[in-house]
């Protein structure tokens, strides 16, 4: 199998580590009921056919990369950069061969300046 990482291209899947459904990138926020962490952790999906998958590319660039394939065929219909996902952009960054939430910043309320 070849999959294409958006920064080094079309590498062979060996350079890569499977990692798991792609819904363990939306992971729960820390104060969220017990319930949700347990479908988060234990409660997966097993469909025949279309799957988001995670994938680090280890032996190439380190990126976290969601591919999309189907299970049926075992056709890679497309793939990007995690930092890329739109439902939770910017959350996650790599750190130690694993993904890890970042805290938002806490924003400075804008000093009242005067009108002109």
């Amino acid at each position: 199998m070849r999959i294409t990482c958006p920064l080094c291209g079309t590498r062979d899947r060996r350079e890569f580590y499977y990692y798991g459904d792609a819904v363990y990138a939306d992971r729960p926020d820390a104060g969220a009921v017990p319930e949700a962490w347990n479908d988060y952790l234990h409660l997966r999906d097993n469909p025949a056919g279309e799957t988001r998958d995670l994938w680090y590319h280890e032996m190439g660039c380190s990126s976290w990369i969601e591919v999309t394939r189907n299970t049926v065929t075992h056709a890679i219909l497309g793939t990007r950069l995690v930092s890329e996902r739109n439902s939770r952009r910017d959350k996650f960054v790599y750190q130690e061969g694993d993904l890890r939430e970042i805290k938002p910043q806490a924003t400075k309320p804008e000093p009242k300046g005067t009108e002109e």
